[in-house]
């Protein structure tokens, strides 16, 4: 019976416990997409973690839906990362880069020329996007034409090889949370007629392709995938959800992936619908607690529980549920603001103990 602290092996990698670091966006980049260097001490400070995944990462221009986050397509951005991983491997840490493209998501204000966002179908989602200036609506997106889609596959592709060549040890595909591969799989922000919409291999074929690019640059054993079935953020339907993820998960066994990761936002009871499914390496996320995620563990109904907020603002959160001590608070103010306070300023338990 596996529990938090046993080893799991991802691909070729050994991970040293059962407890991984949600992808979680921060905004402490610069506006051209270049991390800070107190990433690397963010990010280092979490190394106890068996997998840290990065928080999602732009893979071009095009792809930026929020301010200050960071991107993986030119050089400069590569270097910044590269103090990341060199960061987190000195202290023996393992950490997976995540990737996005926010699709309808995003705003003219942050693309190239106030560029008007693309998306599977030219659907306007519900609600606001955050910038500096206060709250904005989301604008109605342009059809992403299908020499674009192939071009926007080759850049999550190049993206791969870029998180490689940074040091990363993995790279994992944001295919949730409303952006724009959640977008093809939806019901209702993908309205197309081609071989991209329409009945559920159709719509999958994006996920697919993205996926294919990225394996072919750095092997299939570095790659891992996350969804968050029926998630309702960022306007996003799924009325054949129960469909479109069990034909995902069956495709999914034979691409050999290092993990697919599974965040059940919802509540529906996922894990246990689609962990018997899926025969490689399941992890399991959304608003797990030491004692819910030891119980999944233990069900089999997961081989690893992704924990965020609480690594937030926990840097050695395994050695606190070893102790069974008490969680430091998050300070959600400061989740996406710029500078040191709420992210490398969480104190562990031996400096609290030292105050």
């Amino acid at each position: 019976m596996a529990t938090l602290f046993d080893k799991l092996k991802i691909g070729n990698i050994e991970l040293t416990n059962r407890m991984i670091m949600a992808p979680m966006t921060r905004s402490r980049a610069t506006d051209e997409g270049i991390q800070s260097d107190s990433a690397a001490e963010y990010y280092a400070q979490r190394t106890s973690a068996g997998l840290i995944i990065t928080e999602a990462v732009n893979i071009s221009p095009m792809a930026k839906g929020y301010v200050r986050t960071p991107g993986i397509f030119n050089e400069e951005q590569i270097v910044a990362w590269r103090k990341v991983a060199d960061a987190v491997h000195a202290r023996g840490g393992t950490i997976f880069m995540q990737f996005f493209h926010t699709g309808r998501i995003a705003l003219p204000d942050f693309l190239p020329d106030n560029a008007q966002p693309v998306a599977p179908s030219a659907v306007k989602a519900k609600g606001q996007n955050y910038t500096d200036a206060g709250m904005k609506d989301f604008v109605t997106p342009r059809e992403i034409t299908k020499e674009e889609i192939k071009q926007t596959v080759k850049d999550f592709g190049a993206a791969a090889k870029n998180a490689i060549s940074a040091g990363f040890d993995g790279v994992e595909l944001h295919s949730a949370s409303g952006y724009i591969v959640h977008q093809f799989l939806s019901s209702n922000a993908n309205l197309r007629t081609d071989e991209y919409g329409g009945s559920i291999e159709n719509r999958t074929r994006f996920l697919f392709e993205v996926l294919d690019a990225m394996t072919s640059e750095v092997g299939a054993e570095r790659v891992g995938v996350k969804f968050s079935p029926r998630m309702p953020f960022n306007d996003i339907e799924e009325r054949d959800a129960e469909e479109v993820y069990p034909f995902i998960l069956e495709k999914l066994n034979d691409k050999n992936l290092a993990y697919v990761h599974v965040a059940d936002h919802a509540g529906e009871g996922w894990h246990a619908r689609l962990r018997p499914i899926y025969k490689g390496v399941y992890f399991a996320g959304a608003s797990f607690t030491k004692e819910s995620g030891e119980q999944l563990l233990a069900q089999g109904d997961a081989d690893a529980i992704v924990y965020g907020v609480k690594f937030l603002a926990n840097p050695d959160l395994p050695e606190r549920f070893k102790r069974g001590a008490n969680l430091n608070e998050p300070d959600k103010a400061t989740f996406y603001s710029p500078g040191e306070k709420g992210y490398t300023d969480y104190p562990t338990l031996g400096h609290a103990a030292a105050k």
